[in-house]
C-alpha cells in the first residue's frame, strides 16, 4: 500500500541507471516508496538529452504526488562504472553509449535543486543490502554481483570502501588463472572471464563451435548467439555434461576469489547476488565447501549467503545512495 506524501513533505529521489532501462523512485527519507517508474531504451547517445529525460522522469514522479522540486531532500544515483564517485562524474560505461565524463551529480543537482550523490551499482547494492537486505546488522560486508560481469561492494566498519581511484571492489578483475582467458577489460585470467554471465555464454558457444552437444543450445532455440547464463543454469538441472563442467570451473574460480576476499577484508558476511541468489541449490554448498579448503580455519564460520533484495534491489540501491547525502546540505 502506497503512502500519501504531504504537499510540503521532504522526499528522496533514487535513480538506477542501466544499459537498457532506468528506474526512478520517490520515497520518504525512511525508505517508504511513494512513486516509481521505469523507462526502457532510455539512452539516445547524447548525454545531455538523456539527462533531460532523467529530470523529466523525476518531475513526473513529483507531480504525481503534488510536489515541487523544492520538496526533494536528496538525490541518489546508482550507475554502472567506471565512474568517479568523489567528483560525481560518470566516466565511460560501455553500456551507456555516448556517456563519457558526464558530471551527472552537478547536472541533476542544478536542475532539481537538491544535493545529489553518485555510486557505482555494486557499491549501491552493498549499501542497499546493508540497509534493507541480508546484510542488516553487519558492520562489515562484501556484496558480490554476478550477472553479465562481476563486481563487488565492500563495507568495512560501517563505511563504504571506494579506494584511491574509485576502483575498490573490482573483484571481477582479480587474476585467478595465469595467462588465462581474455577478459572484456583487456586483461587475461580475470575472475570475470570465468564466472561472469557473458563469459559463461561465450564458453558454451565455443563448445558448440567445437562440435560438442549441449542442452544449452536446445534451450536457446538452437541459436548459439542466444545462449545465456539462464540457459546454462537450466542445462545444469538437466545434467548436461558441458554445463556441469562449466559449473565445476565456476565454483573453483569463484571460491578462489572469495578466499581472497576473506583473507583481505575478513567481513562479517559475504552476500552473493544474481546467478547464485537465483539458483542457490546449484552452487551455494559447493562454493562454501571449496572456500573452506582455501582459507584459514578462523575464517570458516563467515557466512556466505544469497543476497536478499532480488527484484527490489534497483529501487533500494538508489535510495540507499540518497540516504548517504549529508542531511545538513539538504
Amino acid at each position: 500500500m502506497q503512502t500519501t506524501a504531504h504537499p510540503r513533505a521532504r522526499v528522496d529521489l533514487g535513480l538506477e541507471l542501466g544499459g537498457t532501462k532506468v528506474v526512478a523512485v520517490l520515497a520518504t527519507p525512511e525508505g517508504v516508496v511513494l512513486e516509481q517508474s521505469r523507462r526502457e531504451r532510455w539512452t539516445t547517445g547524447d548525454p545531455a538529452r538523456d539527462l533531460e529525460g532523467l529530470v523529466a522522469q523525476a518531475r513526473a514522479l513529483l507531480a504525481a504526488r503534488g510536489l515541487a522540486d523544492a520538496s526533494l531532500r536528496a538525490i541518489g544515483v546508482s550507475a554502472p562504472g567506471p565512474l568517479d564517485a568523489a567528483r560525481g562524474v560518470v566516466l565511460a560505461p560501455p553500456n551507456l553509449p555516448g556517456w563519457r565524463d558526464v558530471p551527472i551529480v552537478d547536472a541533476l543537482g542544478r536542475a532539481l535543486r537538491a544535493p545529489a550523490r553518485l555510486e557505482n551499482d555494486a557499491n549501491a547494492a552493498a549499501l542497499a543490502e546493508a540497509r534493507a537486505g541480508a546484510g542488516q546488522g553487519a558492520r562489515s560486508l562484501v556484496y558480490m554481483t554476478m550477472s553479465t560481469g562481476i563486481g563487488a561492494g565492500v563495507i568495512v566498519d560501517g563505511a563504504l570502501v571506494r579506494g584511491a581511484h574509485s576502483q575498490a571492489g573490482e573483484l571481477g578483475h582479480v587474476p585467478v588463472v595465469e595467462d588465462g582467458r581474455r577478459c572484456a577489460c583487456g586483461l587475461r585470467g580475470c575472475l570475470e572471464a570465468y564466472t561472469g554471465g557473458a563469459a559463461i555464454a561465450e564458453q558454451l558457444r565455443e563448445a558448440v563451435a567445437a562440435g560438442r552437444e549441449t542442452a544449452a543450445l536446445e534451450l536457446a532455440g538452437g541459436e548459439p548467439r542466444a545462449i545465456s547464463a539462464r540457459h546454462w543454469c537450466a542445462a545444469i538441472r538437466r545434467g548436461d555434461p558441458v554445463s556441469l563442467e562449466l559449473r565445476a570451473a565456476f565454483i573453483r574460480h569463484l571460491a578462489r576469489g572469495l578466499a581472497f576476499v576473506l583473507a583481505t577484508v575478513d567481513p562479517d558476511i559475504i552476500l552473493l547476488g544474481t546467478i547464485v541468489r537465483e539458483h542457490p541449490d546449484l552452487f551455494l554448498e559447493a562454493i562454501r565447501a571449496r572456500v573452506r579448503e582455501l582459507t584459514l580455519p578462523e575464517l570458516h564460520a563467515t557466512p556466505i549467503v544469497p543476497a536478499a533484495l532480488g527484484p527490489r534491489l534497483p529501487v533500494e540501491a538508489a535510495l540507499a545512495v540518497a540516504a548517504l547525502v549529508d542531511a545538513r546540505r539538504a
